[in-house]
């Protein structure tokens, strides 16, 4: 696979929904047009995130200052939100998913300055462009392999560093996969790109699972939460259920499958804030309704963009899910129109 050079302005995180993003990511891929990205999100403490659905016709800006990217945004979206600075995932309405998870082989210990040319992107609005402006995983592909971008962002806690990947999926089920490696990126690209979690790299994960195949996951599988665990886990089973699912099977199928890599509430591992409590839990039907669940939350609650408008000159629109324990089912009426996120820069 070819790498890809990158300028890194420091690829780090301003506040823990960066960081945050230790977790699991899983697509189903049905028989009957049906596609879906489920996945959680780990930390050790609750991770404040709002819903936001950002119209098409919204301009947009990757940096304050400086050399960066400017756009307009071609299609309408959906984005989780952490603590209204940054942008953890989401969908736009032609059905592409883009989840970012955390990836700590992805290091770069020295901040490359930029040329003064090169635009450099926040990490609080990466997720955005990538939704904004590509309706599928080739767009966004043949994007990366013309265009170089810098990345900024800061360190939190102190000095904790907050490392990526990201992996994108549509309608067609193809997925896309980008890893950093020596201050380049990697793109992996495929069907069969159905699992990621966190470290190793995408390559050492799947020789990984390859062991696991020989083994039999009927006859045993791997049982602790570390990522290269709970990969093979959801490997092996998004890979043993039905494909030829209704819709609610097929949700209940990919949901069941999140529960076998979900973190246990209150769980961590002292020294490994990456490696604790499932914080939340979202399940992206590329057909158009995002699905999402707190842990501490007693139902599911969704948004459903085709009910929405998202034309140029629509308002954008704010879930605040402070309050939300009261959510569940359909929560297009809670939305209530607003200024937009202020990113962290």
């Amino acid at each position: 696979m070819k790498k890809f050079n990158y300028i890194l302005a420091a690829c780090m995180a301003v506040a823990p929904f960066f960081s945050a993003s230790p977790c699991s990511r899983v697509v189903y891929l049905g028989d009957k047009g049906i596609t879906m990205v489920g996945r959680t999100l780990d930390w050790r403490t609750p991770i404040p995130t709002n819903l936001y659905v950002y119209p098409q016709g919204v301009e947009k800006q990757s940096m304050p200052s400086g050399p960066m990217l400017r756009w307009t945004s071609k299609y309408g979206s959906v984005l989780a939100v952490g603590y209204d600075g940054g942008v953890t995932e989401g969908m736009n309405e032609c059905g592409l998913v883009m989840n970012g998870l955390f990836c700590k082989e992805s290091v770069y210990r020295e901040a490359v300055a930029t040329d003064g040319v090169t635009p450099v992107m926040s990490l609080a609005v990466l997720v955005s462009y990538f939704l904004d402006n590509f309706a599928t995983v080739d767009e966004a592909e043949a994007w990366l392999r013309s265009n170089d971008f810098a990345v900024n962002g800061k360190t939190f806690d102190g000095g904790t560093v907050s490392l990526l990947h990201w992996a994108l999926t549509d309608r067609s089920g193809q997925t896309l996969v980008m890893e950093y490696s020596d201050g380049k990126l990697d793109l992996y690209k495929g069907r069969d790109l159905q699992v990621l979690t966190n470290d190793p790299t995408l390559p050492q994960m799947q020789a990984i699972d390859k062991y696991w195949q020989g083994v039999g996951g009927v006859n045993m599988l791997p049982g602790t939460v570390r990522s290269a665990d709970r990969f093979v886990r959801a490997s092996f089973f998004i890979n043993h259920v039905p494909t030829d699912l209704e819709y609610p099977q097929a949700y209940a199928a990919l949901n069941s499958v999140i529960g076998t890599v979900t973190v246990p509430y209150g769980y961590e591992i002292q020294g490994e804030p990456n490696i604790s409590s499932t914080q939340w839990r979202s399940i992206a039907d590329l057909a158009g309704k995002y699905y999402f669940r707190f842990a501490d939350s007693t139902a599911d609650f969704w948004i459903d963009l085709g009910r929405l408008r998202l034309n140029p000159g629509a308002p954008i629109l704010k879930l605040d899910t402070s309050d939300h324990v009261i959510l569940s089912g359909c929560a297009n009426s809670h939305l209530r129109k607003s200024d937009g996120f202020k990113p962290m820069w």
